[in-house]
This record gives structure tokens, sequence and C-alpha cells, in this order.
């Protein structure tokens, strides 16, 4: 299949330099196809974070605010520092840098909001593909430049062998390719090693996120609170070198979002963060919050905490990296989804 921009992975950043691609052809003629690994669009999306909006209302202006209902506003904004497994204290906002405050940002859920990004780029003429998992970067016969990717064969069985549902993956060709894959995506990390594109740059350090949705009842949802944590458990005490924090959101519709960051360069070998992050749930301070509450999802991914001296070259000869496939994430503001939407347009 040929395209003149092929964009890898409908996150975010893909859909969003999609929508920005379109916005940008005056003749209508440019073709644009979107491919995603997920059988559907946001089926992949961790969902649940705080949102910076200056990024959707300068591509979407007025427009996203009133059509969008997956947002919450923030009301309140609290950094505690929890000292052991009982005892806690709260970080006065004065001391707290201006990145960290969270006035006129929403709690979203992600996974609606990429959905509303394909709506709207389905809607502007670009072609969407979910199930279509990238599985070979294409290169030029001379190897100097990407000419797209190849999708993953469909339809194998757990011993190797085609089954009766068997499809062979396809080409996709374009003139331009732009990677999107999400944090260590494969396909960008070898462009990234081929073109040298992490020549003079630090390299990349990564943090393991974990995440729960919770449905609580009407008597402990606190719509708009935003609860961020350092210290117990991964400090119990001051020789602990355990970088990483916690989080807790609350959105409308009775939903708490909560999750734990470690960075993976922990020198603990024991460490397991799915259970450090089961023991945070038990502090007073956290444990109030889901009270008679129940699990409705959970996952985890991977997140860069390299910043800005860690991000690659972004571009190279037929392509380029957009999004936390280049390491957009902004640790300092832990936010990372207003960045990549923004620099990829």
């Amino acid at each position: 299949m040929e395209t003149d921009v092929l964009i890898v992975g409908a996150g975010p950043a893909g859909l969003a330099a999609a929508i920005r691609l379109k916005q940008l052809d005056k003749s209508g003629e440019l073709s644009i196809l979107v491919v995603d690994k997920s059988s559907e669009i946001g089926g992949h999306v961790l969902s649940g974070n705080v949102f910076e909006p200056r990024s959707m209302d300068e591509l979407l202006p007025e427009r996203w605010r009133t059509e969008f209902d997956g947002k919450t506003d923030v009301t309140s904004d609290s950094f505690l520092m929890l000292l052991d497994e009982e005892r806690s204290f709260r970080l006065p906002d004065m001391a707290l840098p201006s990145a960290l405050h969270n006035e006129g940002n929403f709690v979203i859920s992600l996974g609606k909001l990429v959905r509303y990004l394909g709506d709207v780029a389905e809607e502007l003429g670009v072609e969407v593909y979910p199930g279509f998992a990238a599985s070979e970067v294409l290169y030029d016969e001379d190897g100097g430049g990407v000419r797209g990717v190849a999708t993953r064969d469909v339809g194998i069985g757990k011993d190797g062998q085609p089954k009766a549902t068997f499809e062979r993956g396809m080409e996709l060709r374009a003139r331009q390719t732009i990677f999107a894959e999400g944090a260590r995506g494969s396909c960008a990390e070898e462009c990234v090693e081929k073109f040298g594109l992490r020549d003079g740059r630090d390299v990349q350090t990564y943090g393991l996120g974990v995440k729960e949705v919770w449905e609580v009842p009407e008597s402990v949802a606190d719509p708009g609170c935003v609860l961020h944590s350092l210290g117990w458990p991964l400090q119990r005490t001051p020789f602990d070198k355990t970088f990483g924090g916690s989080f807790l959101y609350h959105m409308s519709s009775n939903l708490v979002h909560v999750g734990m960051v470690v960075g993976l360069d922990y020198e603990n070998p024991y460490i397991n963060p799915y259970r450090e992050f089961q023991r945070w749930k038990t502090h007073p301070s956290i444990s109030k919050h889901l009270e008679g509450g129940t699990c409705v999802s959970y996952g985890a991914r991977v997140l860069n905490e390299g910043g800005l001296h860690s991000i690659p070259k972004l571009s190279f000869p037929g392509g380029l990296i957009v999004g936390c496939s280049a390491g957009f994430l902004n640790s300092v503001k832990i936010k990372g989804t207003h960045t990549a939407i923004k620099v990829s347009y």
C-alpha cells in the first residue's frame, strides 16, 4: 500500500501529527495513513493523567473543550511526603516549583482523549487502521532512507504454524514515515541506532509506571483532587537511593486513578515495583481515598525520564520520531501528553 505520510502509532502524538498535517493540507490531496497495534484506537493507552491543555487549545481551539467530555477540572492540588507506613506531612505550595502547580489543568481519561483525536482525524480524511502492528522497518534499496514499514503476519498458532485465519503481513510504503510508537518503540529505536540519532546526546533513562483505576463510593469521591507523594515505601531510610514517586487523581464518575513510578536504575535487586505500589496504597493518607472502592482496571508501562538532553535528533532520511518515542516527557512537570501533542506539530 502506498501513501504520502505513514504514521506508526495512534497515540496522542501520532494522531495530533495527522490532524495538523491535514489542517495544513490546503489542496486536500495529501494521503495520510495511521496504523496501531491495538485492536481499537485507545485500547493500549494507559488511561488517566493530569493534562495541561495548551497543546489541545492550539491544535483544536475552542472545539475540543466543548466536544470532549472526558475531563475534570483540577480543584485541589497537594504534595505529600510519606515518612513511614503511618506518618506524612504536606509540603507547602510555596516550597514547590511552579511546574508542579496544576491550576487550570484537567484530570482526564487519556483513552477517551485518544479516541476523540481518532474521530477528529478520520473526520478530516485521515485513514486510521487499528490492529496493524509494525514489525519491520523498510528502507531504500541502498539503505540510505526509510520507505515505510511491514506489518506482522496474523493468524499464527501457538505452535508457530499458520491457522485458518492466517494473513500475510503487508508492506506500507510512504514518502515520509513518522514513528509515534511510545517509549522505547522498537522501530524508532532501530532508526535511532541505524542513523546515529543519539550521537552526542545523553543516554535515555526509564521508569516503570504501575497504575490502577478504582471506582469508589459517592461518599469518598472528590472530583478534581490531585495528590502526589514521595518517600515511603521507596525511600524508607535516608540511605535508600530508589528514585520514584506516586500519584492519585480523582475524576468525575467516582473514578480514582492511582499509580507509582519507579526509576529502573534502582540498586536493590530484590525490589518489586508492583509490591511497593500495593504497600503504598495501605498508607492512611492514601487508603482513605480508596475506602469501599473496587479496582476496575490496571496496567503498566515504561516512561522516558531522561529529559531534554536525552532527546535524540528527530529527523532522518525518510521520516521523523515524535512523542514518547523521542522522549518528550517533562519529568519535572510529571507530564508528557501535552508535549507529545505539541511537539508533533
